[in-house]
């Protein structure tokens, strides 16, 4: 269950007669896999592929009809500090060697480390194989020669993928955190950052410009979602970005003329949840409609061709009530359609929309595919305070209640995410070894609007971590055993259930935690040598929260043994902070037990890896509670 998905990143070329994915290897390798659409056999080539050790291919899309470029990822070690490092790479699927798209340079010695490999915002901009990238400039150093690179920040090139050939379009600015292409090769959108001290304070400044000008214009200022306009894409031809923007405290959708009047219309507004981006498609990046989501993720389309269509579509495939279009041909009369639901990891299609015709292409798991799964229910109870909290439900396959089950509350990372509904590989194999899972969207989560949300769920751990523990207590109320009663998170998610028994002690019987922040003050000393520390500081906090509100810091209070996994290369969560939960509860004579991973990340992206965790997993809860 716990092994990576067999087909992931699927795209379409051009002309829609070729498909690219990847599929894993060992550890965290992956290949890079064409299918020949046009033969009849469909015959299956590998063209790239990465070991993982340490470099993954995190992602691939077409340049043009034989050209594809694959974004490859690497944790790696910095002065003994975990760090990632990116480079975008072109490949032809007639094979041969892959081509670097090098950070650019001069002659000189580099002043700073060259980390981001760069991004595409624009995959068409006229000639077959070009792209707009935004590419990080590092300043260089020489003696006796003027070919030293002076210049600083991100700044936007037109690349040939064949030639490695570029040419500026955008100066770099050392202030400029974003760039928005119209998609036709033009940047109409620059998001330029505040930064003191050297450090990111989190302020952007948003400028635009007109369709027939290169002056910038100024646009919005806010702090990205939290206010003002908060630009996603632009529609060229409307002359208009597509945005989020506060409306009654959440999230709502607008767009903003580019003309020039700065004129505001709101496009989709909900009355109990945040609007949570934009479904786009093609090549172009179309906007085509706005989501959301309710109890299950939802659509609303500004594209009433789409509109109809996704309709049929639903129609066809009713068992898999999820459905995104993923990528299209040049002209959109092709697309790649993935469907899924809770008890399907889901399949891709091919429709043709001038054929009227739905082909089945690939399944994300296969493997599961003669494996009953576990269905999902939406869910609420209330908090102490008598809020209603809303979550989702798994019981074992063939139960329909909790009466007499083992049960785990499973809180999500974060804590800026929230769970929806649909597969997930976690849930599932703890409800085929027969427990109650519940996935609470606890206050702290995004989704709800900015009073759900409070400051965060690191400030406000209280309340966030009250309604994680209620939804224990809701378990054991409506059945499930109290003596096999545990908990389990990833990240933030480990945080809480480490603080929930700081909390209350007596509730879980097990604690399993997965690169858990332990300590909320080291947590910000983490990052100071890197540009987002007053980021992170700020989101975490002054006061007596941090004493309070750190695992680490309460160790003495944790009755229930503790099972933690931690990789030793992960940025987002320092792996000292699983050894120093591990000491302090060792130190005060608890019961704990580390797992620590050897040259992986935040994430785990290993199918061994994260199996072992499984087996470890199921095998400490059985103990624990045969312990009670």
């Amino acid at each position: 269950m716990g092994s990576r998905p067999e087909v992931e990143d699927v795209s379409l070329s051009p002309d829609g007669t070729k498909l690219a994915y990847l599929t894993p290897t060992k550890g965290q390798g992956s290949v890079l896999m064409v299918v020949d659409l046009a033969n009849e056999g469909r015959p299956l080539k590998a063209v790239f592929q990465a070991d993982g050790e340490p470099n993954r291919i995190n992602a691939c899309h077409w340049t043009g009809n034989t050209r594809l470029i694959c974004t490859i990822i690497a944790s790696i070690k910095i002065d003994g500090r975990a760090g990632y490092a990116s480079r975008m790479v072109a490949v032809d699927t007639a094979g041969g060697a892959a081509k670097v798209i090098n950070v650019r340079r001069g002659t000189g010695e580099r002043l700073g480390l060259a980390l981001y490999g760069g991004d595409v915002i624009d995959w068409n901009p006229a000639e077959e194989g070009h792209v707009l990238m935004v590419r990080d400039y590092v300043p260089e150093v020489s003696v006796g020669t003027r070919l030293a690179q002076q210049k600083e920040g991100l700044g936007v090139d037109l690349v040939n993928t064949r030639t490695m050939a570029a040419k500026t379009v955008e100066q770099p600015d050392a202030g400029a955190n974003e760039f928005i292409s119209d998609g036709y090769g033009k940047v109409r959108i620059k998001g330029l950052r505040t930064v003191r001290d050297g450090y990111v304070t989190g302020s952007t400044r948003y400028y635009y410009r007109t369709a027939d000008s290169n002056s910038w214009l100024p646009m919005s200022a806010g702090e990205s979602e939290r206010s003002g306009f908060d630009p996603h894409a632009v529609d060229a031809k409307r002359n208009i970005a597509y945005g989020l923007k506060r409306l009654d405290g959440r999230l709502a959708a607008y767009s903003m003329a580019l003309d020039g009047s700065g004129k505001e219309e709101l496009v989709f507004a909900h009355p109990q949840v945040d609007v949570s981006g934009f479904i786009r498609v093609g090549r172009r990046d179309r906007v085509i409609g706005v989501r959301y989501v309710t109890d299950m993720a939802q659509v609303h389309y500004i594209d009433p061709e789409i509109a109809a269509m996704t309709k049929a579509l639903s129609g066809a495939v009713p068992d898999l009530p999820l459905i995104r279009v993923i990528d299209t041909s040049e002209d959109e009369r092709k697309m790649v359609i993935w469907a899924g639901s809770d008890i399907n990891p889901g399949s891709y299609f091919l429709f043709d929309r001038d054929a009227k015709t739905l082909g089945n292409l690939l399944a994300v798991r296969a493997a599961l595919d003669n494996t009953t799964l576990a269905k999902m229910e939406p869910a609420r109870y209330q908090a102490r305070d008598g809020v209603e909290i809303p979550g989702y439900l798994t019981l074992p396959p063939g139960k329909t209640d909790m009466k007499g089950l083992p049960a785990i509350v499973m809180p999500h990372g974060g804590p800026e995410a929230r769970d929806e509904w649909g597969f997930d590989w976690l849930v599932q194999y703890f409800a085929k070894r027969g427990y109650a899972v519940m996935q609470p969207n606890f206050r702290g989560s995004t989704g709800y609007g900015s009073n759900w949300f409070m400051q965060n769920g690191y400030q406000n751990w209280e309340t966030a971590i009250g309604d994680v523990n209620d939804a224990g207590r809701w378990m054991v109320a409506n059945g499930a055993d109290p003596k096999r009663l545990a908990i389990f998170g990833w990240s933030y998610g480990g945080y809480a259930a480490l603080q929930a028994n700081v909390v209350e002690p007596d509730l879980f019987k097990a604690i399993i935690a997965v690169a858990p922040v332990t300590d909320l003050e080291k947590h910000k000393t983490d990052r100071r040598d890197w540009s987002d520390y007053v980021l992170v500081s700020q989101r975490i906090g002054e006061g007596p929260h941090i004493q309070q509100g750190s695992p680490a810091r309460n160790a003495s209070a944790i009755k229930a043994p503790v099972l933690m996994f931690h990789g030793d290369i992960d940025r987002n969560v320092d792996v000292g902070h699983a050894r120093l939960m591990d000491s302090r509860l060792r130190s005060a004579g608890k019961s704990s037990e580390l797992h620590i991973f050897e040259d992986r990340d935040h994430y785990l992206e290993d199918s061994e890896v994260r199996a072992d965790m499984l087996r470890a997993s199921a095998a400490f809860l059985e103990k624990s509670f045969a312990s009670q």
